[in-house]
């Protein structure tokens, strides 16, 4: 297995990286992997389909305050 070395990353990112890990509970060393095995990974036509539906969602529609129903004359 090879290494890698990452050097210049901004302070921001690893922070980033680390809030991350902590979420995922691994560590930063093995968040950066999982990061990079899922960008290179080989995707599928319907996980792309996927994400590009999910960024062209937008913010979810506000719906109508709801009022009382009618009273139906049934008889």
């Amino acid at each position: 297995m090879a290494t890698l070395t990452l050097r210049n990353v901004p302070e921001e990112t690893r922070r980033a990286l680390k809030r991350r890990a902590a979420r995922h509970n691994r560590s930063m060393e093995a968040e950066a992997r999982a990061i990079l095995d899922a960008a290179v990974a080989p995707r599928s036509f319907i996980e792309d389909w996927l994400d590009t539906a999910e960024d062209l969602r937008g913010d979810a529609l506000e719906l109508p305050e709801r009022s009382t129903p009618r009273e139906l004359d049934l008889s």
